[in-house]
């Protein structure tokens, strides 16, 4: 008998192939448009004008053909030309600039009072006053938000960090195969702090009067405190309304009937997620949920939130909530007290890595941050289709280019065994959830947001991260990383 230990199993992860793939031969929809009315054009040109009269517009054809083939940044001309004319009509309108007084506001109780598509959005509180949710009357959901915690990650021994990850691997897959839930999203953002809570610690438990201690520490702490920045991580769950109409109904019908269903999804939500290992603080009240939004566009309000609070903990007026000023530009939003540039995660580590490769991400210091992870549960039956589709796509590319005598694509080989191995898992009863990735990086101004911007960019090449700065969207994109409200990404 060998008196050797068994070795312990690290767990691992690994996201599958990105597929590039367009609709029909590479192009996507944009770009097949364009190719079409391209087409449309130069025959009606020739029917028209004759072949010499199409051979006079051609710098239009060139510009067009510009538009289908030319990228940059990954996208094709064609694809940016819907981003960057919706950015030129807001610029148009005058609506890259918001500006509210407090005081003009109209007074709607438990409105937000947020820019762009948000603005919509209202703070209620459940009919038993436990907890408040978002209301989205356009999207047809009620979102709450939970405060977590847990033990540092990295700390663990592996066999707790793999069931860790197994069980927030079950968390999502029970909250998914329900049909009630729109949307998950975890938020984990750092904030600025005064350092008046550590001074305070060390005046009631340290030693301030030791003659030569007491002065060092002193001094640490006037330079280290307004350098902290507290770690909050929240977990938003978007009840779908419509798909809980029935039960809605029968539970009374309205916001009170949403409500109930709401808090059985979330009592299932808490029995399944200290499996994970996570820490429920509670859930947030209204004023809280505004608190959070409060402190987003304008992160200088946390500590006075939190000294004029009752509970200890940040809280504001729901009409308190949305931002004074907001400034959009094509790679930045300035607000209140910050600026922010927002990126989207293009691309996840392609081969096996540890579960905690975003540390580098969440532990990069002297930068304020904030992550955001969206979860979008996908129905059996369309995730089955999009798989045939995708495997269809696959066989006549390969197909396509035997015929022609082309050498084999390897990334077509290993997108087909990812979509392979997606339909085996989706057989054996585990659900599908769309994951995307936001990363919204603060500072006080441009210059020490560029340094911040390049110190994340650097941290995500080691975390095996694509980044891709989300140009002329900073807006809707600031909304839907930075705002604990499960928004659409």
């Amino acid at each position: 008998m060998s008196n050797i230990p068994p070795a312990e199993t690290t767990a691992t992860v690994k996201f599958p192939h990105r597929s590039r793939r367009g609709v029909l031969l590479g192009l996507t929809a944009a770009q097949l448009t364009v190719a079409a009315l391209t087409g449309l054009s130069l025959l009606t040109a020739i029917m028209t004008r004759g072949v010499l009269g199409a051979f006079e517009l051609l710098p239009l054809w060139a510009a067009l053909a510009l538009a289908v083939f030319v990228r940059r940044q990954g996208r094709s001309l064609a694809d940016w030309a819907p981003v960057a004319g919706r950015y030129a009509l807001r610029r148009l309108r005058g609506q890259l600039l918001w500006l509210a007084c407090p005081s003009w506001r109209p007074v709607r109780e438990g409105l937000l009072h947020l820019p762009g598509t948000a603005a919509s959005l209202r703070a209620v509180t459940a009919p038993d006053g436990r907890y408040g949710a978002v209301h989205d009357p356009h999207a047809g959901t009620l979102t709450a938000v939970v405060r977590v915690s847990s033990r540092a990650y990295a700390l663990l021994d592996p066999d707790t960090q793999a069931a860790h990850v197994s069980g927030w691997g079950r968390t999502l897959a029970a909250l998914a195969r329900t049909g009630q839930v729109a949307r998950v999203q975890v938020i984990e953002r750092t904030v600025p702090d005064s350092g008046d809570a550590l001074r305070r610690y060390w005046e009631e438990h340290g030693a301030p009067e030791a003659p030569l201690a007491g002065r060092i520490y002193k001094e640490l702490i006037r330079s280290a405190g307004p350098a902290a920045a507290p770690h909050e991580a929240y977990v938003a769950i978007s009840l779908d309304l419509r798909a809980v109409r029935r039960l809605t109904n029968q539970a009374g019908g309205g916001l009170t009937g949403a409500f109930s269903v709401l808090g059985q999804v979330s009592a299932s939500f808490e029995q399944t997620a200290r499996a994970s290992g996570l820490n429920l603080s509670g859930w947030l009240s209204a004023t809280e949920i505004a608190a959070v939004v409060r402190t987003a566009y304008d992160p200088a309000a946390s500590t006075a939130l939190a000294l004029w609070s009752s509970s200890g903990r940040p809280e504001a007026d729901p009409t308190a909530a949305g931002p004074v000023v907001v400034i959009e530009k094509p790679d930045h939003l300035a607000t209140d007290s910050a600026v922010h540039a927002t990126y989207w995660v293009e691309n996840w580590p392609r081969t096996d890595t540890n579960p905690g490769f975003l540390h580098r991400i969440l532990f990069t210091s002297g930068v304020r941050r904030t992550l955001s992870l969206s979860y979008e549960p996908k129905n059996l039956e369309a995730a089955m289709r999009d798989i045939q589709r995708r495997k269809a796509s696959v066989v006549a590319d390969a197909s396509e280019r035997g015929r022609r005598g082309q050498v084999d694509s390897e990334a077509d080989s290993i997108e087909y065994q990812d979509i392979r191995r997606r339909e085996r898992q989706l057989i054996a009863g585990h659900a599908d959830v769309a994951l995307t990735g936001l990363l919204t990086v603060s500072a006080d101004s441009e210059e020490e947001l560029r340094s911040a911007c390049a110190t994340v960019e650097a941290a995500a090449v080691a975390a095996q991260l694509d980044l891709r700065l989300l140009t002329w969207q900073q807006a809707e994109a600031f909304t839907a990383a930075a705002l604990p409200l499960a928004r659409p990404a």
